[in-house]
């Protein structure tokens, strides 16, 4: 039996969900999960790694269903609740998934495809369970999920894990952050991202601890269940919390110092995902008393950077490798740079990473160096021991005139400006420069851009600074609150 089973054994009668009003024991999620593997084997004794799909709302059926396509040997194969039916057609056809299993309220999202596509479908309803049945014995070497990545010049590819893989991330992260049974967290984030599944869900649940789930983002709901003092641990992206934060500052003082109350009492608060701005950082310790830990991971590598539990958590800094995960930064010829602080690109070895791309073998094989190193793409240095994001290759370093730029250095200066409320700062094409540096602005009624360049370059000596800019009343982002940066580059030629 895999260890996240053995160990919600230990933990039968403890609560290990909290969703759509209810609780639920991890006994209950066994049964439950147990009785979805039979549904799901039909008969027979193994899945053998079949792919099965699932759109299914956060809580507890999204966990019974994941759990029970493990359990049966399946691939579980999340789908995004928001994705237009294209995009879920993509991720179903192209994992050539053999099933399809749906929360009642997306039955008509799906039925009419799988139908016309002879796919079995499953819809999650009390009629459909069955008794447990005999469950195939699973090696953590069988691939265990399918996640697929936002392709920023291709379609997505499918990154597949195994159960070894899985087990490697959950529990680094459990050890490295502290987690117990005692704890209580709350998944508030999409559950088709490694951020969701694997460093809230799937680390509570392995901890014993209980994983309370809110359907859909809501700041004052998330207050309202600060302030009931259950939770003790919270993890978000950027974006969620400068939006609590303004929700906060609309609050009168009153209740701002209860909410500051219970917050103290936390023992965990963490931001991922997306690079977290020092201004988000240090309004959030002011108002929550905690500085936020900020750690680094992908789908291909789960986390493999973080701030300390215990210890230094620097702004604008990613932090140290985790236990068990080697990190080196290497050159354009993918060679081992001897001065880590000049900026190089990270790249990960360990057992939390990826085994393939799915059916993509040679978009894998190019993903990895000859002696065994994955390829981030993302640029790095380091400064005693801490690791500093400079960006993503593709879009956060700009290359103008020969130099390299950090699109991510620009942004945190601009977000410093008073008037100034967020900003993307991108790269376009430039027949002089090859790019010219572009930023787009979300400031107020008294943003002048002219005069920012001067700012700027008071604050960044020597230092390329925007030629372009662009006024906007927000940045497009995606599901993960993530800044779209080929989006806004497109928004610089409409």
């Amino acid at each position: 039996m895999l260890q996240l089973f053995q160990k919600a054994k230990i933990y039968a009668q403890k609560t290990a969900i909290v969703s759509n009003g209810g609780s639920y024991t991890y006994q209950q999620l066994l049964f439950a999960s147990q009785q979805l593997a039979a549904l799901l084997l039909d008969r027979t004794s193994d899945l053998k790694e079949q792919r099965i799909a699932f759109l299914v709302e956060p809580g507890f059926d999204y966990v019974r269903v994941q759990w029970g396509i493990w359990q049966a040997g399946g691939i579980a194969v999340p789908l995004c609740i928001t994705h237009p039916l294209p995009s879920l057609q993509y991720v179903i056809e192209d994992t050539e998934a053999s099933a399809i299993v749906v929360s009642p309220s997306f039955r008509e999202v799906l039925q009419g495809y799988a139908e016309d596509k002879t796919i079995r479908f499953v819809v999650l309803e009390p009629e459909n369970d069955r008794k447990s049945a005999e469950l195939p014995e699973i090696d953590k070497s069988r691939r265990a999920m399918i996640l697929y990545t936002s392709g920023t010049t291709n379609l997505p590819k499918g990154v597949v894990t195994t159960h070894a893989n899985l087990e490697a991330q959950i529990s680094t992260l459990v050890a490295a952050w502290g987690w117990t049974s005692a704890d209580h967290t709350l998944c508030i984030l999409p559950l088709h991202h490694v951020h969701g599944i694997i460093n809230v869900v799937s680390c509570a649940l392995w901890s014993g601890a209980v994983c309370e789930f809110l359907p859909s983002f809501s700041a004052e709901k998330v207050f309202e269940l600060f302030a009931a003092s259950r939770l003790n641990v919270f993890m978000a992206v950027p974006t969620i919390y400068f939006k609590l934060i303004a929700h906060f500052e609309s609050l009168d003082e009153g209740e701002q110092q209860r909410l500051t109350a219970a917050m103290k009492r936390f023992r965990l608060m963490v931001s991922g995902s997306a690079a977290l701005p020092v201004s988000v950082m240090e309004k959030w310790e002011t108002i929550s008393g905690h500085r936020l830990l900020e750690r680094y991971g992908m789908t291909e590598i789960g986390m493999a950077i973080s701030n300390p539990y215990v210890g230094e958590r620097k702004a604008g800094f990613i932090g140290l490798p985790l236990p068990g995960v080697s990190i080196r930064l290497a050159d354009e010829a993918n060679i081992k740079l001897a001065d880590t602080s000049e900026p190089g690109e990270i790249q990960v070895k360990g057992a939390n990473v990826f085994k393939e791309y799915w059916r993509k073998p040679e978009a894998t094989t190019t993903s990895f160096t000859t002696d065994g190193w994955f390829k981030t793409g993302d640029i790095a240095e380091v400064e005693h021991g801490y690791y500093k994001i400079l960006g993503r290759n593709s879009v956060d370093i700009i290359k103008s005139g020969g130099y390299k730029i950090s699109a991510l250095e620009i942004e945190e200066v601009l977000r410093s400006h008073p008037a100034v409320s967020d900003c993307a700062v991108v790269g376009l094409p430039d027949e002089e420069w090859g790019e010219t540096v572009a930023a787009a602005i979300v400031g107020d009624a008294s943003l002048d851009t002219e005069e920012l360049t001067p700012w700027l370059k008071a604050r960044m000596p020597g230092y390329r600074v925007p030629r372009k800019y662009l006024s906007l009343s927000e940045l497009p982002r995606n599901a993960m609150g993530k800044v779209t940066k080929n989006d806004v580059k497109k928004l610089f030629n409409t």
